[in-house]
């Protein structure tokens, strides 16, 4: 069979060799995107009189109908036809005969290619910036819930002091907020047209760019046309902010799946997002919050699998830029998935509040509201420090907590202790005080809480 580019060979690739090459079994996922590319192009052709009106109106009507077969399900492609692009323009001759080969005047797959990734990315970075948004607002409301539901916090996953459990959930909040951001931003470095660029050089056809870039939705265009097909940084960048979503989710998975254990109990997780074990009967496994942890590590290697190929590149296109396509696919993939599972569980999420507060009245994470106590009425901390530590290490031999300690033996720890520690000491109080700003307070935690909301509505 002869192939579109075949006019200078003299014999055909065997088989093996044609799949090896090929990217349609990937790349027919920009169908939709590289027709609408093409229809920007051939309008952009008629408009500079390249193309006759009728030529140009046969090739769109094709096109609309190639448009809806694809997204009937009825189009069919060949390995013979290595990717997209030839793929569509051979159905398109098929469709429409020989004046469909017009079509590629004055572009090349180099230029075509790009801009269909784009396209791509375009539709779907937009699509993940509201997928976060709801998943921060799930957030939101589940921490409007618990404002004054205690909980643990860690440091070196030691209890370190009590906190919020919505300040908890906010934390996250945040992290997701940066995330949104920074793909918002990269927008702009995706929203730019290459069409027009053709191979490498440019073309000496006479078209008009900003026409197709304004027909495309783009912002602009690129200046360069070397630039434009061998740019792959908007791809990098995108799969850089979606690691980064990864290891937000996959944290925030770590410590579902530590509060849903037997020795936490903290949570509970609906049985949809949960699975059983085919030989333990009483099992209830995390499997959900799992999963995205470790899909995380699929997304890092797409990320460093493009950085790999792009590192030792000439200008301009080069055969290893196939490789950009499928990390980005399975990123896009996995992302839009990952956080649609991770809304619903978050949704449905069974928080263990009593459960919460037990853990709270029974460790030492007060320890720090005790050294303030003393801190605040004269004692250098570092002298308060030491008489709470050795309170602590007394508490431990004889199997108490803080809270027990009779008031004869504080005041023998040090005379400034007075019968109002113990309202210190209560988790409750510890957590309420902490009004400094961004604190856990439940103050400063409702003023969090507004201001997550705006930031959502902006």
């Amino acid at each position: 069979m002869n192939k579109l580019w075949g006019g200078r060979f003299q014999k055909s690739p065997e088989k093996w060799v044609d799949e090896f090459n090929a990217s349609i079994t990937f790349d027919q996922l920009l169908v939709e995107e590289d027709i609408e590319g093409s229809l920007a192009h051939v309008e952009m052709l008629k408009k500079t009189a390249i193309l006759e009106e009728a030529e140009a109106e046969a090739i769109k009507t094709g096109l609309e109908t190639l448009k809806q077969k694809a997204q009937d399900g009825e189009l069919s492609f060949s390995v013979q036809y290595e990717d997209i692009h030839l793929n569509i323009e051979k159905l398109l001759i098929d469709e429409i005969g020989p004046v469909g080969g017009k079509l590629h005047t004055g572009r090349s797959r180099n230029d075509q290619v790009a801009t269909d990734m784009h396209l791509y990315l375009r539709n779907h970075v937009e699509m993940i910036v509201q997928q976060i948004e709801e998943l921060q607002s799930v957030l939101v409301e589940k921490a409007e819930q618990h404002i004054e539901t205690i909980i643990p916090g860690y440091t070196h996953l030691q209890r370190a002091q009590p906190v919020s459990f919505a300040h908890h959930l906010l934390a996250y909040f945040w992290m997701l907020g940066r995330d949104k951001e920074r793909f918002s931003e990269s927008l702009k470095r995706i929203n730019v047209c290459p069409l027009g660029s053709a191979a490498l050089a440019g073309t000496t056809f006479p078209i008009d760019r900003k026409y197709t870039a304004e027909l495309l939705g783009f912002d602009k265009i690129y200046p360069n046309s070397l630039d434009a097909v061998s740019d792959r940084d908007f791809i990098v960048e995108f799969l850089n902010n979606s690691s980064l979503v990864m290891v937000h989710l996959s944290r925030f998975c770590e410590e579902l799946i530590l509060w849903c254990s037997q020795e936490f109990q903290f949570v509970e997780m609906d049985d949809a997002y949960s699975t059983g074990s085919s030989i333990m009967p009483q099992k209830k496994n995390p499997d959900m919050a799992e999963l995205i942890r470790g899909k995380s590590g699929r997304v890092f290697g797409n990320l460093m699998s493009l950085l790999t190929v792009l590192k030792g590149l000439p200008l301009a296109y080069n055969k290893d830029l196939q490789e950009d396509k499928e990390g980005m696919f399975d990123t896009v993939k996995t992302i839009e998935g990952c956080l649609k599972i991770m809304t619903g569980m978050i949704k449905t999420l069974k928080v263990k509040k009593d459960r919460m507060e037990q853990s709270v009245n029974e460790d030492f994470s007060n320890a720090t509201e005790l050294a303030d106590y003393l801190a605040k009425k004269g004692l250098p901390f570092r002298e308060a420090h030491e008489v709470v530590g050795k309170l602590v290490y007394m508490c431990i031999e004889k199997g108490i907590y803080l809270k027990d300690v009779p008031m004869e033996q504080f005041q023998q720890a040090h005379p400034l202790f007075e019968s109002d520690v113990y309202d210190v000491l209560n988790p409750y109080n510890a957590v309420n005080k902490r009004n400094s700003e961004g604190g856990t307070g439940f103050l400063e935690v409702q003023k969090q809480l507004e201001l997550a909301k705006s930031y959502i509505n902006k």
